[in-house]
C-alpha cells in the first residue's frame, strides 16, 4: 500500500470515528459539520434523520466575506461561526452536536466552535 492511500485511509477512518460518535451521543440534535480547506471555511447544520441541511455558511459567500481579502484565517473562521449560529436561531435552533470531522479542535475550527457558543448555540 503507498503512503498516500494509507494516509487517505487513515483519514477516513478518523472521519468516521468522530462522526459516528457525535452522531451516537446527539440524542436527536442537529450536527454543526465543519469544513476547512486552505483558504476558505465551510458549516453546515445537517439534520440526519432527515438528510437534509438546515443551515450553512462559509467565507466563499460574498455578503458574508469581502472580495479580495484573505479567509483561510481564524478571523475569518469566527465570522463564519457567528453567521451560522444566527442562521441556526432564525430556523429555531438552539442545541447542535459538534462534527470537528477530520480537524483537531484548534485553530480555525476551535474559533468558528467558540463563536458558533457565543452566538447563542448549545454543544
Amino acid at each position: 500500500m503507498t503512503v498516500v492511500k494509507r494516509f487517505a485511509l487513515s483519514r477516513d477512518r478518523r472521519r468516521f470515528r468522530v462522526r459516528n460518535k457525535v452522531r451516537r451521543y446527539a440524542h436527536g440534535r442537529p450536527r454543526l459539520s465543519v469544513f476547512r480547506s486552505n483558504k476558505h471555511m465551510y458549516a453546515q447544520i445537517i439534520d440526519d434523520a432527515t438528510g437534509r441541511t438546515i443551515a450553512s455558511a462559509s467565507t466563499v459567500e460574498s455578503e458574508l466575506f469581502g472580495a479580495g481579502k484573505y479567509a483561510g484565517n481564524k478571523d475569518a473562521a469566527a465570522k463564519v461561526g457567528q453567521v451560522i449560529a444566527e442562521r441556526a436561531k432564525a430556523q429555531g435552533i438552539e442545541a447542535v452536536a459538534f462534527d470537528r470531522g477530520v480537524y483537531k479542535y484548534h485553530g480555525r475550527v476551535a474559533a468558528l466552535a467558540e463563536a458558533a457558543r457565543a452566538g447563542g448555540l448549545q454543544f
